[in-house]
């Protein structure tokens, strides 16, 4: 028999805690042993924990409880949740459960479902508190107690026009709680015009704009104004940590995992990490290329390739951190496409000034072992210690512009510029620094070392 079927003495305990910690917990089980604790909860408990975004058996528990139960579940959930649950439960059963909800509640799931993934339709509420413009402050106070139970959550009132029924003002709860009973709900009403978004806008736009106007929740309004729904600062951290996940992901060089690490299976893992590292190995092929180009440039100087690895890591790093301060850039709208002479304007230099800085490193690093006795360099160690400097300011400022340049490329052609994976930065710069360390080397050592 499994665990949580044989505990009944843990459930005093559990039953204590909050919710987020039963969620914790359910999720270190299995599906089916969530599922078996579910079914045997209060319903309005069992709501409490299906409706947290963490729950990660949220689906699965839905096919598995019985029928009742789970349609009692969505019932009582919000919308929003329910919607997000539904996108993932096979289709026979989701049909199957739509055909058994209210009209209401079947109405608000399907409208939901319609949006995108990753927009403010798919992420907003339909369950929200709206009155007329001609209501008092203690009418609207008397109609919030009559609702409460039945809306997620109550960040403010939207005020509507009493003829056309569009979003005409917002009412913090703080500011209607102030209110006079008698003074018409205007009279505590935002005196700007409402911060609105569309149902698809992005969730980075949706972030982007409950951070700039300090919001609990943002009204969605369709192209005629009319009020569709709202998005909550909770729902909306959960999509951007979802999505910060995914890119901190593809910038390792592999493909978004949707489970936790913990509990995905070997199969997955390796067909998550694999077809990336494939593609970077075969990359790096180009590596030995270049370097089998150079053959008789490292036979005639074999001090040459100790540094090899000293100035390929250099360039690739440069790149990396390029591509990252760009990336975050595009996703926080701080440049745009249009910007990217002015990035590449700006790095050129920014590179140049951090290849100089390495490069002076590395010239005291060749003169301190030459000079202590711990390695000899030969005759022409001090042009060595210059070649080297040299190629550093060339490297670190190719490696600048490309990983600067490739978020801009990619987002240009349609692709997600964290797909400018610091791997892949760091293979394109690795090839091409082999290339420019080699041609410098040519350059300075000729007739001497070459």
């Amino acid at each position: 028999m499994s665990e949580i079927i044989s505990f009944p003495a843990a459930q005093p305990r559990i039953s204590r805690a909050h919710v987020a910690d039963t969620v914790e917990y359910l999720n270190g089980k299995g599906p089916k042993e969530s599922a078996e604790f579910v079914e045997r909860l209060p319903l309005e408990w069992a709501v409490d924990v299906l409706d947290l975004p963490t729950f990660e058996w949220a689906s699965e528990v839905l096919e598995q409880v019985p029928a009742d139960k789970a349609v009692a579940l969505l019932e009582g959930m919000s919308a929003d949740r329910a919607a997000d649950m539904l996108r993932w439960v096979n289709a026979d059963t989701r049909t199957a459960l739509e055909a058994r909800l209210s009209p209401e509640t079947r109405a608000a799931i399907t409208h939901l479902l319609t949006y995108p993934e990753d927009t403010a339709g798919s992420l907003m509420t339909t369950e929200f508190v709206t009155v007329p413009a001609n209501w008092t402050v203690e009418r609207t106070l008397e109609h919030v107690r009559a609702v409460e139970r039945t809306r997620e959550t109550i960040y403010a009132i939207y005020v509507l026009d009493p003829v056309t029924k569009r979003l005409q003002s917002t009412v913090t709860l703080r500011r209607l709680i102030s209110g006079a009973p008698d003074a018409p709900i205007t009279s505590v009403a935002q005196p700007y015009a409402p911060i609105t978004t569309t149902p698809l806008a992005s969730s980075e736009d949706v972030a982007r704009l409950i951070a700039k106007y300090d919001l609990l929740a943002i009204p969605v309004v369709d192209s005629t104004g009319h009020l569709i729904g709202i998005c909550t600062f909770d729902d909306v951290i959960d999509a951007m940590i979802e999505d910060q996940t995914e890119d901190v992901q593809r910038m390792g060089g592999m493909e978004a995992i949707d489970e936790p690490y913990m509990q995905i299976t070997f199969a997955e893992m390796i067909k998550k990490r694999a077809g990336w590292l494939c593609i970077l190995f075969i990359s790096e092929m180009f590596t030995a290329s270049a370097m089998q180009a150079f053959s008789d440039e490292l036979e005639k100087a074999i001090v040459l390739a100790l540094f090899v690895p000293l100035v390929m890591s250099s360039g690739g790093n440069s790149g990396s951190q390029a591509t990252s301060l760009i990336i975050r850039a595009l996703a926080l709208h701080q440049v745009r496409l249009k910007d990217w002479f002015r990035v590449a304007v700006r790095e050129i230099p920014t590179g140049m000034m951090l290849g100089a800085i390495l490069g002076v490193l590395g010239m005291v690093r060749i003169m301190l072992w030459q000079g202590l006795g711990l390695f000899d360099y030969g005759p022409h160690w001090q042009l060595l210690a210059v070649t080297i400097a040299a190629a550093l300011v060339g490297i670190v400022t190719f490696g600048s512009l490309a990983g600067s340049m490739l978020p801009f490329i990619l987002k240009r052609v349609g692709f997600d510029p964290a797909s400018a994976s610091a791997p892949f930065v760091a293979t394109l710069v690795d090839v091409t620094g082999l290339v420019i360390y080699f041609s410098v080397a040519y350059l300075f050592l000729k007739g001497t070392i070459l």
